[in-house]
């Protein structure tokens, strides 16, 4: 009885170590399971804009600049290394393609901005200032008279307010007021006529306000006739007081 006891003792301590042996070996296999494979970097991002895009030489644009995942930002031409996200003033010369590389641990990006440069526009010359002379002819008339007669008719006035207005506008001016006449009657008579007209025509531009000693008269009589035909149409034009610029025919002030 005590032998088959002792058997069964030594059957039952051989199965337990048997039972922790195999345990021990799955604990093994278990602990040798491998790491996962990390995730690849991300790539960079980049962004370039000139504001304005068009200038004209001599002008600034201005770049501006943002990125992602870049530790490395290059500008070319003429910038170099800038920060992730920026901007910077550039007055290029001529039309210029800036070009923007973004550089981080998941690779490389471009972007790219234009600022077109045109010439500067052409200073408009400046007009040319009419001289004294030249306005005296646009704007100056001639008061004309009835046949054989020195009294101003209403035309003639007329005609004469508008000078005065133009001599107060221009104090330099200084005329000759000539008198003439058509090329009936005698050579003496026409003098006398004609100075009779020039005095007419320069007292009223007195009373108009004008100095009289910005003028003078003379007679041309029926010399120096405006017109040389043998008629009333003609006649009537060499009927006249005839104002001439004698002084301050340079530049209008």
């Amino acid at each position: 009885m005590q032998l088959r006891s002792v058997s069964k003792s030594v059957l039952a301590v051989s199965l337990f170590a048997l039972a922790a042996v195999v345990g021990g070996c799955k604990k093994q296999v278990a602990a040798t399971t491998p790491a996962p494979t990390p995730a690849p970097a991300a790539a960079p991002t980049v962004t370039l804009n000139a504001t304005p895009a068009s200038i004209q030489s001599g002008q600034t644009s201005t770049l501006a600049w943002s990125s992602t995942n870049a530790t490395d930002l290059d500008i070319e031409p003429g910038v170099g290394k800038v920060s992730p996200q920026g901007s910077t003033p550039v007055t290029p010369n001529q039309s210029t393609t800036y070009t923007i590389t973004a550089t981080g641990s998941g690779g490389s990006t471009t972007a790219t901005a234009e600022v077109n440069v045109s010439a500067p526009a052409a200073a408009a010359a400046p007009a040319a200032t009419p001289n004294l002379s030249d306005l005296f002819a646009q704007n100056i008339k001639d008061a004309f008279f009835d046949f054989d007669k020195a009294e101003l008719r209403q035309d003639a006035r007329d005609a004469l307010t508008k000078d005065a207005e133009f001599l107060r506008s221009y104090p330099q001016a200084r005329i000759s007021i000539e008198g003439h006449c058509d090329e009936r009657g005698s050579t003496e008579y026409n003098l006398g006529l004609g100075q009779r007209r020039a005095e007419a025509a320069k007292n009223f531009l007195i009373s108009l306000g004008i100095s009289g000693d910005r003028m003078t008269t003379v007679s041309w009589g029926k010399e120096r006739a405006f017109c040389s035909e043998h008629t009333e149409e003609c006649w009537s034009q060499n009927r006249r007081a005839h104002l001439v610029l004698v002084q301050g025919g340079g530049s209008g002030e």
